[in-house]
């Protein structure tokens, strides 16, 4: 095939495609339909999956080490942990699955740490504490598991 061909063929390829794209009466890219799946928490500040508003702040924590993240603004992050200094950091937004949302965020010193929750009972192991959802923190050498619930709705103790 001539150089020219393929250079025509490739344009039409493009064109093709370009008329796929749904459009609004103006021309512009349509937006999505109602019931398309969210594509990150950046996209949707208060993206909701399955009952996990990670607009909302949300505070996981846990056991054997102790350890606790506080979310905030659905992309800021705060590591705390005994006798460690705390960790911040930021991800772009969540990647939402059914029933659950995964962050890859990093600090300002490049650190990272990916944070995953899923709607799922969770108890502590020390405490009848019950939480609406389970959560993982990975950090390069070390995997911390516990429970979270919105910062509001945290369980206490005697209640």
């Amino acid at each position: 095939m001539s150089r020219i061909a393929l250079l025509s063929a490739s344009a039409l390829a493009l064109l093709a495609l370009a008329a796929c794209q749904p459009q609004d009466p103006e021309g512009h890219p349509a937006a999505p339909p109602a019931d398309a799946p969210a594509a990150s928490a950046a996209a949707t500040p208060a993206a909701s999956s399955g009952g996990m508003d990670i607009g909302q702040p949300i505070t996981a924590r846990g056991t054997e080490p102790f350890w606790a993240v506080e979310i905030t603004d659905g992309v800021k992050f705060r590591l705390t942990r005994p006798d460690q200094p705390d960790l911040l950091a930021e991800a772009p937004g969540a990647a939402i699955s059914p029933g659950g949302a995964t962050w890859v965020a990093k600090s300002p010193k490049g650190e990272q740490l990916t944070i995953s929750l899923k709607m799922a009972a969770c108890s502590d192991g020390m405490s009848d504490l019950k939480y609406p959802m389970s959560a993982q923190v990975v950090l390069p050498n070390q995997v911390l598991t516990g429970c979270a619930a919105k910062t509001a709705e945290l369980p206490r103790e005697g209640s």
